[in-house]
This record gives C-alpha cells, structure tokens and sequence, in this order.
C-alpha cells in the first residue's frame, strides 16, 4: 500500500524532471521540499518560471530551498529541519558533451554532491533514496537492448563516469547502512518544459527560426525517447517500492529513428527541417535501448509515444514563446 502525506526531498527541484515529480507528489497527496541552485548550465528563468507557473496552482503544498547540494552544512539544515522520509535526487550537471570541456565540475557536483546526500540520509532516517544515474552508463555497449545486468566499466564520457560513479556510491550506502536506493537509467527524458539543451528543444527551436538543425551520424541513431509523465509515473513507482538496492532502466518501449524524430517534429511545427548531416560527436553513442522488463515487474509501462509526446512539446513551446 502506498503511504501518503509524506515528505519527499527533491533535489534538483526546479528541474524538468523534478518539478514534474513535486506536481505528481502533491496530486496524491504528499509534501515535496525543493533543493535547486537555479545554475546557468540553461536559462534560469525557465527553472523560475517551473516554480512560478507550473506550480503556481500548489502554492503552500511545496517548500522551497535555494542552495548548492556541495554545500553540506546547506543540505544539513534542510535535513535536520525537514526530516524527509524519503529523497528523490535528482540535481547534477548534466550533458555528454558539455562534461568533455569541465570534467571536474561534474566530479564536484555529481559525485560530491551525491556523497554528502547519501551521508546524511544515512544520518536522519530516510527510509528510501532515489537518484538520477543515465543511459549514458552504456558507453559503446554493442548488445541491445541495454540490460541492467550489462557491463558498464567502460564509460565515453566524464558524464557518464560519474553516473557510474554514484551508483557505486549508492550500492556501499545500501550495504554499509542498509539505506534503501535505487538508480534510475533515465533514456532520453522529453516533453512540455523539458531542458533548452535537448534535442527536442533545439530543434523546434531553429525549425521555427528557419535555422540550419545539426543531424548527427548523419541521422543514423536511435534512442528511446521518453515522455516526462512515463518518467514521473516510474520515479513514483520505485519511490513506493523501497527496494533495498537496485538499479532500473526507466525508457520508453519502441526504438525511434533520430529521422523519424524530426519528422514528427516538422509535422507539429508545419515546417520543413534544413538539415546539415554531421558525424557523431565525441561522447555520443549510435544506440540507446532499454530493456525495461525489470522495472515491469514492479507494475510500471511507458504509455506515451512520440506523435503525442512531441505535439504537447511543440504545443508548449509555441505558447511559452509566444512563437
């Protein structure tokens, strides 16, 4: 039986994912307290505006903490203040490719930051701890789909080591201090409110514009796109289960074409996409694909498919930018 009305942390809380997760909290009736340090990685009005106008209608369901999670005495204040039952972590640096140019900006952030998370979850009781780790984890792993069983020693990126990295970190905090935790392999998160420097935005984004879109691998990759609802409903599903220590591929269930992505996105916007065919970028993979039978088992599916997903985004953009 799921418990309701509890505290739920939520670092990262400005974020797509976890401002989507807070309004999913506080729909079934939970409290989220919020942790983000509103950065400049993409426009922090965007992460202002996921407060301000996505959660307006919650108003005094949610609280709100600015700060940097590698800031201990920061993060200890909430804890002791707070006391969440719960933590959904979901705050890092995030990007292949911008990990390439500052690799120990995200060793600071994602493997710090997690470290004093886990250390004082530890400290005040949290009963479950859930934490962001990627797809990214694969490298060039050859077999598909991606299993969690699969070997990830061999990461192609700074990003990608540390997603690693705090999944390791998470496995000694589940044997050492029997902390319950549990890794999400998030596959390509998209949707309404989504991060300016996915491919979904920036592509809508120059389509609109008339812009020239870079195709990468001259167009032949393939990825699980995963709608933000899809995420928030497995986040939800593994937060309930209090698993002791695991790891969960969370992606959508169809191989999409990076083409027939487009596609669908120049159907939405109803304009023709100029093209400039590029080589893959260092850090990229061709594939991801998640075998998602794992966290099936736990009552989860992914429910939305790009033609829906794609025209709420496009739909979302057109009036947030007044395009």
């Amino acid at each position: 039986m799921k418990k309701k009305g509890m505290k739920v942390l939520i670092t990262g809380g400005a974020g797509f994912i976890g401002s989507a997760t807070a309004r999913a909290l506080m729909d079934r009736g939970d409290t989220p307290i919020l942790i983000d340090n509103f950065n400049d990685y993409y426009d922090p009005r965007i992460k202002e505006d996921r407060i301000k106008k996505f959660l307006k209608d919650y108003k005094g369901q949610f609280k709100l903490y600015r700060g940097d999670i590698r800031d201990r005495a920061f993060l200890e204040k909430v804890y002791k203040k707070e006391r969440p039952e719960k933590v959904v972590h979901l705050a890092a640096m995030a990007g292949v490719r911008n990990s390439l140019k500052d690799p120990a900006l995200y060793a600071d952030v994602n493997v710090m930051g997690t470290t004093y998370l886990l250390d004082l979850a530890v400290k005040y009781g949290v009963k479950n701890f859930l934490y962001a780790s990627s797809s990214s984890v694969y490298g060039n792993n050859t077999k598909l789909p991606f299993a969690e069983t699969d070997p990830v020693d061999t990461p192609i990126s700074p990003y990608a080591a540390t997603k690693k990295a705090t999944e390791l970190l998470a496995h000694v905090y589940s044997h050492i201090h029997a902390l319950p935790t549990t890794g999400l392999r998030f596959f390509t998160v998209y949707g309404p409110w989504g991060r300016p420097d996915m491919a979904l935005f920036t592509f809508t984004q120059d389509i609109i514009a008339g812009n020239t879109i870079k195709v990468y691998n001259y167009g032949d990759m393939t990825r699980n796109f995963t709608y933000i609802d899809d995420i928030v409903s497995g986040i939800l599903t593994c937060l309930d289960a209090d698993l002791a220590c695991a790891v969960m591929n969370i992606g959508g269930d169809k191989e999409e074409r990076l083409t027939r992505f487009i596609e669908v996105i120049e159907e939405n916007v109803g304009k023709k996409a100029k093209k400039k065919m590029m080589p893959i970028q260092p850090g990229d993979v061709k594939s991801t694909v998640a075998d998602i039978r794992r966290l099936r088992k736990l009552g989860w599916k992914p429910t939305t498919r790009i033609e829906v997903g794609i025209k709420n985004f496009v739909e979302w953009y057109k009036g947030y930018f007044k395009a």
